[in-house]
């Protein structure tokens, strides 16, 4: 059994950007924007969240009831769930990489860029 990963961090509502430490002659000014390389990391979680789990839902639905003793009377019945619990732990490896390819994606990726743009600038 796996444990996801930290999902990336939507921004929140009043989130402000970073502080520049930088001071107030600071050529040109610092203006933030919300990095939307880090915003599509965050959709992409939100995207395959769902998926995922209704897969995993799906599957544990069959194991279930592939491992009633009403379902199954003959040996052969064994087979199957040996196969759905091969196909359970591959679907917890796959989302587990997923997850972890977003999760490190969005730890090296800033969630807030510096931006020239609509930044005040003197004499103009």
């Amino acid at each position: 059994m796996y444990v996801d990963p930290p999902a990336p961090k939507p921004m929140e509502r009043g989130e402000r950007p970073p502080a520049t430490t930088a001071g107030p002659l600071e050529n040109p000014p610092r203006a933030w924007e919300f990095n939307s390389e880090y915003q599509r990391l965050v959709q992409a979680w939100n995207t395959v969240m769902p998926q995922l789990e209704t897969l995993k839902t799906a599957l544990d639905k069959a194991y279930n009831l592939a491992r009633s003793p009403q379902t199954w009377d003959a040996p052969v019945g064994e087979r199957y769930v040996e196969d759905i619990r091969e196909w359970r732990t591959r679907l917890a490896v796959y989302r587990h990489s997923v997850l972890t390819a977003i999760s490190d994606q969005a730890a090296d990726t800033p969630r807030w860029i510096p931006t020239t743009a609509n930044a005040p600038h003197a004499f103009q």
